[in-house]
């Protein structure tokens, strides 16, 4: 593939709000996880919620939008200058020229929780404030993005679980590649909801504790929300040294369950191998891997199984959920950042909450910080249904 520049990108989670705190976060080898005071939720489990959202106002021309998972996509747009480097975008190629393709798992749903404590007592009707299309709807994100900057071009929002904003990554690729528009706006958002929290637990996929990614003991995952985007264009002549660059895409489909991944982990192998021939790289050139790494029995064992007999047990990797909680469709986005800072600053992040790595796991998993020159990284998110996809970015001089 064409090569695309990630000119501009941000990440909002619970371990902080921006470039700055992210970066600060994972040098402390700090998380931003605690136990779940979310909202009327009773579980015993831990979360990574993002402290202030709830105070966020939108803009008051699009109040139809007010929701949790809008306000968090506000405050993240406005970290970092990238509504500014959005709306020089739009000016620089036009506003029918600029695409958004943002990812999601559940939207708004939590607006809709609220608004059934208000359905009317005799009627059950809902209360007449309450707009799904503005909130709720999966489109919700996208079309308050394209709203907020004025955007006219082409607008989607990917659905596809846990790989939902790494796959915004190929839709936008495909428009720019066929001309279709110059730049897009991609990314993820997921906020809290009571429907995530109480269906992981349904389905015994929760720990009571902060996850601990491929340790041996690991019991669970814990969900955190976020909001993460890039601003993609064609790369200019001349780049500087800290450019990033996005390289290959895989993605493949197990078809295997619903909500296990293929045992052999043979989906999540090929979505790899098909970013390493997209990007022209061979495995040795990977210099650190972030995980997909849920820190569940079987997602843990499938990715390292798959790693492992594609790059062996030299590639240095990790997975940043023990940090941030796992995002669902905002995490492909967070993590693609995540890997550009590695590139720029020569951070390989260790995993965190480890106790006893896993020993049947015949990988470089990473219990402390490394720091050492990045060329290429590569970034996993493997989703429910074996939706898959990788993503490989470099730096400027290794492209």
């Amino acid at each position: 593939m064409n090569p695309l520049h990630l000119s501009h990108f941000t990440a909002t989670s619970s371990i902080g709000r921006g470039l700055d705190q992210t970066l600060a976060a994972l040098h402390q080898r700090r998380s931003g996880l605690a136990p779940c005071a979310f909202d009327t939720v009773d579980l015993a489990t831990f979360i990574g919620e993002v402290a202030g959202v709830d105070a966020v106002q939108l803009p008051a021309d699009l109040a139809d939008f007010d929701c949790r998972n809008n306000r968090l996509a506000l405050l993240g747009l406005t970290q970092d200058g990238f509504a500014e480097a959005v709306r020089a975008a739009s000016a620089r190629y036009g506003a029918q020229r600029v695409g958004v393709f943002l990812g999601t798992s559940t939207s708004g749903i939590l607006q809709t929780e609220l608004a059934y404590r208000r359905r009317d007592p005799v009627t059950g009707a809902l209360p007449a404030d309450f707009i799904y299309r503005t909130t709720h709807n999966t489109f919700s994100v996208a079309d308050f993005t394209r709203h907020y900057f004025g955007l006219t071009g082409p607008a989607a929002a990917v659905s596809s679980a846990c790989s939902s904003s790494a796959k915004v990554f190929s839709s936008a690729r495909r428009m720019i590649e066929v001309g279709l528009i110059d730049a897009a706006v991609v990314g993820g958002v997921d906020s809290l909801c009571l429907t995530t929290l109480y269906g992981f637990n349904s389905l015994g996929l929760m720990s009571e504790q902060a996850c601990r990614p491929f340790d041996a003991q690991r019991n669970g995952l814990s969900i955190g929300e976020a909001a993460s985007f890039a601003l993609l264009e064609r790369p200019p002549e001349q780049l500087d040294s800290d450019a990033v660059l996005l390289l290959g895409i895989g993605e493949s489909s197990d078809a295997y369950h619903m909500s296990s991944p293929h045992p052999d982990g043979l989906g999540a192998r090929m979505a790899m191998q098909d970013a390493l021939k997209m990007a022209g790289l061979q495995p040795a050139d990977i210099d650190y891997i972030n995980l997909h790494g849920t820190a569940t029995q079987s997602n843990d064992a499938v990715e390292g199984k798959a790693v492992a007999a594609l790059f062996g047990s030299g590639t240095p990797c990790s997975s940043t959920k023990g940090a941030t909680g796992h995002t669902l469709g905002a995490a492909g986005g967070v993590e693609a950042v995540i890997c550009a800072l590695a590139l720029q600053h020569g951070l390989l992040p260790a995993g965190l909450n480890i106790q006893q790595l896993d020993p049947t796991l015949d990988i470089d998993y990473l219990l402390s910080n490394r720091e050492q020159p990045v060329a290429h990284v590569l970034s996993n998110s493997f989703g429910f249904g074996g939706t898959n996809c990788s993503l490989i970015f470099g730096r400027t001089g290794n492209a």
